[in-house]
This record gives C-alpha cells, structure tokens and sequence, in this order.
C-alpha cells in the first residue's frame, strides 16, 4: 500500500508566520508561486480547541488550492505525519546589547 506524502510548510503572511500541512505541494505554473493542494486540519470533535488552528481552518475553508509567492515561504519539510496548523506572530525575539551609560547613541 502506498505510504501518503504529507507536507509541513511555514510561510509567512500578513505580520504572522502559518504553518500549514497538505498532501500535494509543487511549484506553480504562475511564475514565482508555489502550490499548495488537499490542505490538512485536526478532526473537529476533539475535546480541545486550538484558536490558531480554528482560525486557519476558518481562512482556507472551501479553498481547493493556494497559491503562495516564493520569497514568503520560510520552509517546507516533508513530514511522517500531520500535525497541528497553527499561527504564530512575528516579533521581535533579539534583545539588545546593554551599553555603557556614558556614551551617548
């Protein structure tokens, strides 16, 4: 029996990084995109319900197929398994270097 493929890929959009999983991912007729069919989500009747995944479930419903650019994709990995689809914000996670309080900027 053939062993179904399943694709993580992260990709940024809008300020947030998605992650998202489908069977089918390959580079897109239109130049620059990549493709992205049969998208993965968790079943509904589980007891907890994450928010993140709520909202992109609520996002790619009656979507068949996406199209992402190139330059907003962050990774793709080809996974055993699907996991949860989630989003997560963009921020700044660098701190700064302290500095000596006697020099100016």
């Amino acid at each position: 029996m053939a062993v179904k493929k399943v694709y993580k890929v992260i990709f940024y959009n809008s300020e947030e990084i998605f992650e998202i999983y489908a069977t089918h991912v390959f580079p897109s007729e239109m130049y620059g995109f990549v493709e992205v069919e049969q998208l993965l989500f968790g079943e509904r009747s589980q007891l907890l319900v994450d928010p993140s995944e709520e909202k992109l479930k609520t996002e790619f419903s009656g979507v068949n197929r996406t199209y992402i650019p190139m330059n907003a994709i962050v990774r793709i990995d080809e996974v055993e398994q699907e996991g949860i689809a989630k989003v997560t914000a963009v921020g700044n996670s660098v701190a700064s270097f302290p500095r000596s309080p006697g020099k100016p900027d």
